[in-house]
């Protein structure tokens, strides 16, 4: 079982910046690929970004790409999601997923075994 737990969301005007974070429990965190995906109201969840078990390997959504970096630290079992150059359509909750299962750069909701709860990303115009 691995839980998941977000922070670092939070109300920022366009052009500016957060990092999101997200805490791992369990020993093979090392071991799993992760991802960040959003939701807007009313609309389905996204995908954001991907990273592999080693880090060394990243993919990203169109639509944040070269504003968004994925990370991680696998002695701290964190994620981090560095966002800038932030726009009022990047509003949504922000959730961190786990891959335990296929090890690849997955792209799909239902790739992911593990969720957190979301943390709330608004940006003002």
């Amino acid at each position: 079982q691995v839980q998941l737990v977000e922070s670092g969301g939070g109300l920022v005007q366009a052009g500016g910046s957060l990092r999101l974070s997200c805490a791992a429990s369990g020993r093979t965190f090392s071991s799993y690929a992760m991802g960040w995906f959003r939701q807007a109201p009313g609309k389905e969840r996204e995908f954001v970004a991907a990273i592999s078990w080693s880090g060394d390997s990243t993919y990203y959504a169109d639509s944040v790409k070269g504003r968004f970096t994925i990370s991680r630290d696998n002695a701290k079992n964190t994620v981090y999601l560095q966002m800038n150059s932030l726009k009022p359509e990047d509003t949504a909750v922000y959730y961190c997923a786990a891959d335990s299962i296929s090890g690849g750069l997955g792209v799909r909701v239902g790739e992911y075994d593990y969720w957190g709860q979301g943390t709330q990303v608004t940006v003002s115009s």
